[in-house]
């Protein structure tokens, strides 16, 4: 061990502290990497080591055991990144002088397409709160409407505060990923849905006996009045999608990405997609275009004349010539 070894736990937390103050990490991505790194720290411990004396061939090792364990590819990956920018702070502190995980690549991960609600889809599973008659109608339709009229991740969703909205509901300035600010907009399906829910809110905290919130308040609370979770969110959406009938995986970040793909769908450009659902890359957005191809396939095979056989639909070869015309 080296004799200006400290403790990993001891690192790992003025690590963290460094993030947090000086990069402005949000609190659920600080937790992500404390638990990363305290599990490649426990890895690195168990074998006598030092995090600050590992060499490649043990941070191999660790990403082994993490295949062992079944994790999933983008949580190595995530890990990979946790330790990767560990290291990097350790060495431009005097902490530290390689990197274990230089040599080391992300895992290729499945290119899953999102889970997608179809404009007729996303209109009918917006009314089930009127009809469902479960949990609580005004405020469901209104964290449904806002979730998928703006494109909020649930994060920016559940932090939403009376202060953060223009006048007029028209729209709300939220906080995303890493601190980073953004404008959002509000259809007016929204508008009126919130406009219905805030004097149910008021009431409900009435009753609750909490005094007048400020607006520093939490936009949507449970009927006692508390702020919900984003447990409690999936929760809420869970309810309805066990009702929707519509045979599809629905969870708070479907109406996110169906958000998306409405747009791409309407020919919106994918740089202002980009800026409205706040993402750093443009090559995350370009998905979404992925999405839009996937669903003009299924609109031709159900359409068109010649990839139909009796009601069927027919798979035709590239090369086939069949349809060829002189054009």
């Amino acid at each position: 061990m080296s004799e200006n070894a400290m403790p990993a736990a001891a690192l790992i937390e003025e690590y963290l502290s460094y993030l947090h103050s000086v990069r402005g990490i949000a609190p659920r991505t600080l937790q992500a990497y404390r638990g990363d790194l305290s599990r490649y720290a426990v890895y690195c411990e168990n074998r006598s080591l030092n995090v600050q004396d590992a060499q490649s061939y043990e941070a191999q090792g660790f990403v082994a055991d993490l295949f062992a364990e079944r994790i999933s590819a983008s949580s190595v990956n995530r890990a990979l990144s946790s330790i990767r920018g560990f290291y990097r702070w350790l060495s431009a502190n005097g902490k530290g002088t390689q990197s274990p995980v230089t040599a080391l690549r992300n895992v290729k991960t499945p290119k899953n397409l999102p889970s997608v609600l179809w404009e007729k889809e996303m209109a009918a599973f917006a009314q089930l709160p009127d009809s469902a008659g479960i949990l609580w109608p005004a405020r469901d339709k209104a964290l449904i409407m806002a979730m998928y009229s703006a494109g909020l991740r649930i994060s920016e969703l559940v932090s939403l505060c009376l202060k953060d909205f223009t006048q007029g509901l028209e729209g709300a300035k939220v906080s995303g990923k890493g601190g980073k600010e953004r404008y959002v907009f509000f259809s007016p399906e929204a508008r009126d849905a919130l406009s219905d829910y805030l004097p149910e809110r008021a009431a409900r905290l009435k009753k609750a006996g909490i005094k007048a919130a400020p607006a520093s308040g939490a936009v949507f609370v449970s009927r006692a009045g508390r702020p919900i979770s984003v447990p409690g969110t999936r929760w809420i959406i869970a309810r309805y999608a066990d009702r929707c009938g519509l045979g599809k995986n629905v969870h708070p970040h479907s109406l996110r990405h169906s958000f998306a793909t409405h747009l791409v769908n309407a020919g919106c450009d994918l740089r202002v997609v980009q800026e409205l659902l706040g993402h750093a890359s443009l090559s995350t957005t370009q998905r979404y275009a992925h999405v839009n191809i996937e669903g003009l396939k299924k609109v031709y095979a159900k359409a068109h004349p010649r990839a139909k056989i009796k009601g069927t639909e027919r798979k035709v070869a590239p090369d086939s010539g069949q349809g060829k015309t002189n054009e």
